[in-house]
Protein backbone atom coordinates (compact mmCIF):
# COMPACT_ATOMS: atom_id res chain seq x y z
CA UNK A 1 0.00 0.00 0.00
CA UNK A 2 1.00 3.55 -0.62
CA UNK A 3 1.61 5.45 2.54
CA UNK A 4 -0.73 8.49 1.08
CA UNK A 5 -3.73 5.63 0.35
CA UNK A 6 -3.02 4.70 4.71
CA UNK A 7 -2.90 8.49 5.46
CA UNK A 8 -6.26 8.94 4.20
CA UNK A 9 -7.64 5.71 5.73
CA UNK A 10 -6.12 6.38 9.12
CA UNK A 11 -8.27 7.72 12.40
CA UNK A 12 -6.73 10.95 13.42
CA UNK A 13 -8.21 13.57 16.18
CA UNK A 14 -8.01 16.90 17.36
CA UNK A 15 -8.52 18.59 20.44
CA UNK A 16 -8.29 22.13 22.11
CA UNK A 17 -8.62 23.40 25.94
CA UNK A 18 -10.61 26.64 25.61
CA UNK A 19 -11.77 28.42 28.91
CA UNK A 20 -15.60 28.66 26.90
CA UNK A 21 -17.92 27.26 24.52
CA UNK A 22 -19.13 29.76 22.06
CA UNK A 23 -18.81 30.60 18.28
CA UNK A 24 -15.38 31.47 18.73
CA UNK A 25 -14.29 28.56 20.25
CA UNK A 26 -15.97 26.50 17.86
CA UNK A 27 -14.76 28.05 14.87
CA UNK A 28 -10.97 27.67 16.57
CA UNK A 29 -12.14 23.96 16.96
CA UNK A 30 -13.12 23.51 12.89
CA UNK A 31 -10.35 24.97 11.93
CA UNK A 32 -7.57 22.89 14.61
CA UNK A 33 -10.11 19.46 13.35
CA UNK A 34 -9.48 20.48 9.62
CA UNK A 35 -5.53 21.30 9.44
CA UNK A 36 -5.16 17.58 10.56
CA UNK A 37 -7.40 16.05 7.91
CA UNK A 38 -5.43 14.71 5.36
CA UNK A 39 -6.00 16.07 1.67
CA UNK A 40 -7.59 13.15 0.07
CA UNK A 41 -10.19 12.44 3.32
CA UNK A 42 -13.29 14.02 4.47
CA UNK A 43 -13.69 14.30 8.63
CA UNK A 44 -17.28 13.39 10.23
CA UNK A 45 -18.29 15.29 12.82
CA UNK A 46 -21.48 14.53 15.37
CA UNK A 47 -22.78 17.62 16.54
CA UNK A 48 -25.31 18.42 18.80
CA UNK A 49 -27.79 21.39 18.72
CA UNK A 50 -25.75 23.70 20.66
CA UNK A 51 -26.52 27.62 19.09
CA UNK A 52 -22.61 28.09 18.40
CA UNK A 53 -23.40 25.11 16.28
CA UNK A 54 -25.89 25.69 14.05
CA UNK A 55 -24.59 29.80 13.81
CA UNK A 56 -24.35 31.63 9.99
CA UNK A 57 -21.25 32.90 11.86
CA UNK A 58 -19.73 29.66 11.96
CA UNK A 59 -17.59 28.32 8.78
CA UNK A 60 -17.53 25.15 8.28
CA UNK A 61 -14.23 24.06 6.35
CA UNK A 62 -15.32 21.67 3.03
CA UNK A 63 -13.10 19.16 4.57
CA UNK A 64 -15.58 18.63 7.67
CA UNK A 65 -18.92 16.94 7.19
CA UNK A 66 -21.45 17.79 10.19
CA UNK A 67 -23.97 15.59 11.19
CA UNK A 68 -26.30 17.63 13.82
CA UNK A 69 -27.75 14.75 16.27
CA UNK A 70 -31.36 15.80 17.12
CA UNK A 71 -31.99 17.47 20.47
CA UNK A 72 -31.91 16.64 23.46
CA UNK A 73 -30.26 13.16 22.87
CA UNK A 74 -26.91 13.21 24.85
CA UNK A 75 -27.14 9.48 24.86
CA UNK A 76 -26.31 9.87 20.96
CA UNK A 77 -23.50 11.87 21.59
CA UNK A 78 -20.33 9.80 21.81
CA UNK A 79 -18.34 12.64 23.81
CA UNK A 80 -20.33 12.42 26.63
CA UNK A 81 -19.22 8.75 27.07
CA UNK A 82 -15.82 10.48 27.22
CA UNK A 83 -16.75 12.73 29.87
CA UNK A 84 -18.57 9.69 32.03
CA UNK A 85 -15.06 8.00 31.50
CA UNK A 86 -12.75 11.19 32.54
CA UNK A 87 -14.76 12.77 35.02
CA UNK A 88 -14.60 9.02 37.99
CA UNK A 89 -10.91 8.24 36.55
CA UNK A 90 -9.39 11.76 37.06
CA UNK A 91 -11.52 14.31 37.60
CA UNK A 92 -13.62 13.53 40.14
CA UNK A 93 -13.50 14.91 44.09
CA UNK A 94 -10.45 17.83 43.27
CA UNK A 95 -9.87 21.46 43.77
CA UNK A 96 -8.09 23.37 41.71
CA UNK A 97 -6.31 26.75 42.70
CA UNK A 98 -6.10 28.05 38.78
CA UNK A 99 -7.57 27.74 35.50
CA UNK A 100 -4.18 26.50 34.35
CA UNK A 101 -4.18 23.37 36.49
CA UNK A 102 -7.87 22.74 35.65
CA UNK A 103 -6.58 22.44 31.76
CA UNK A 104 -3.62 20.35 32.71
CA UNK A 105 -5.76 17.94 34.62
CA UNK A 106 -8.23 17.70 31.59
CA UNK A 107 -5.13 17.34 29.02
CA UNK A 108 -3.57 14.67 30.99
CA UNK A 109 -6.95 13.04 31.41
CA UNK A 110 -7.59 13.19 27.75
CA UNK A 111 -3.97 11.54 27.15
CA UNK A 112 -4.82 8.59 29.18
CA UNK A 113 -7.89 7.51 27.06
CA UNK A 114 -7.23 4.89 24.69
Amino acid sequence: MHRTKDRCRSPTGAALALPSSDTEAMQLHLNEISRHVAKCAQAVLLMDQAGWYKTSKLEIPLNIKPIFLPSRSPELNPVENIWQCMRPNWLFNRVFDHYDAIVKVACEAWGNLH
